[in-house]
């Protein structure tokens, strides 16, 4: 990178770093795990959460209170980026933040059409994107699947939303689609081959995890076809052709032929269940994003780092909270946590 790059990216960087600093310890994980739902509250109530924790608890408790304080701090501190970055560096996290609206849309369209309560739809809406808070609650009180997609007419998203003929997953699949071709567009408008990299490895990530699973449902090749992302890193459209006409234990096997077959190697084949390796892939998300900011400090990546940080540490407290509150053995919430 030029000089003028890492220039551009010091203040920010030293900004996402003392961030960073304060993420909840791994070692405090295990700890959860031999803590009741109260302890765990008053816990996070004395951590980055507190202000969270305190504003909310007038209206929730116990797990509920958990959920939507987490998911109150992590819209806030993606937010809080937005505010302290500029230039390129705002336009790439605004860009890649878009994220959090797929996941909001998505989770309003699901609840609607399962007959999910708007307080059960709100308690998974994280408003971390452009959509605020206030105008995703409204919508999310709309009764119909039909009625929210003409809410969301004057949004950039709309144009994936206004083919629904009854079938949410193309919906899903089009937003996915949507979201990953206009990130790779601006990558490539700013000649950021970092966040160009970065990207194409995610894409990998979802495409195997998506193929794990609808190989495992025996879904039909020209089916799977239609819901993989293109653009991936290792993962091109030829791979991808192959990878979805194979049986499933050909699928595994042919795995081996890329780097990621490191992180599941030793449990892919038991396959007990397919969030193991779900787990698994996103771990290797996590330490490749930690290793290649390691080695690029001054660019993009130390905050798209901190990004998925901050995500899974959200993940993981929720993971257990919900574990225990279904009474979950340790081992299987163990097994879910990304560490």
């Amino acid at each position: 990178m030029g000089v003028s790059s890492s220039v551009k990216y010091a203040y920010i960087v030293a900004r996402v770093r003392a961030m960073k600093g304060k993420l909840i310890p791994k070692d405090m994980y295990p700890k959860f795990l031999n803590m009741e739902i109260p302890e765990i509250t008053r816990f996070i109530g004395e951590s980055e959460y507190k202000r969270d924790v305190d504003e909310l608890g007038k209206k929730y408790t116990g797990t509920d209170l958990i959920e939507h304080a987490l998911n109150q701090n992590l819209a806030l501190t993606y937010r809080k980026l937005i505010e302290v970055s500029q230039n390129e560096a705002n336009f790439l996290i605004t860009e890649y933040l878009r994220f959090w609206d797929i996941w909001n849309i998505k989770t309003i369209l699901r609840g609607k059409f399962s007959g999910a309560s708007e307080e059960e739809i709100l308690e998974d809406i994280v408003s971390g994107g452009q959509l605020r808070y206030r105008d995703l609650s409204e919508i999310a009180r709309i009764g119909t699947v039909e009625g929210v997609i003409a809410a969301f007419a004057r949004t950039p998203y709309y144009p994936a939303l206004e083919g629904y003929k009854g079938n949410l997953a193309d919906i899903e699949n089009a937003l996915d689609k949507m979201y990953y071709s206009n990130i790779i567009k601006a990558a490539v408008s700013t000649g950021n081959k970092l966040f160009l990299k970065f990207l194409r490895t995610e894409i990998d990530l979802k495409n195997l995890k998506m193929l794990f699973r609808m190989k495992r449902a025996g879904m039909e090749r020209d089916d799977i076809i239609k819901l993989l992302i293109p653009a991936g890193m290792e993962l091109k459209e030829a791979d991808l052709n192959r990878l979805a006409s194979l049986s499933f234990s050909e699928f595994v096997r042919a795995l081996e032929e890329y780097s990621y077959w490191d992180a599941i190697s030793d449990i892919s084949g038991e396959l007990t269940s397919l969030m193991n390796i779900e787990t698994r892939l996103d771990k290797y998300g996590v330490v490749y994003a930690s290793q290649i900011s390691y080695y690029y400090p001054l660019s993009v990546l130390p905050i798209l780092d901190y990004i998925l940080s901050k995500k899974i540490e959200v993940d993981n407290i929720r993971i257990i909270v919900r574990g225990k509150e279904t009474a979950l053995s340790e081992d299987i919430i163990k097994a879910h946590l990304v560490m």
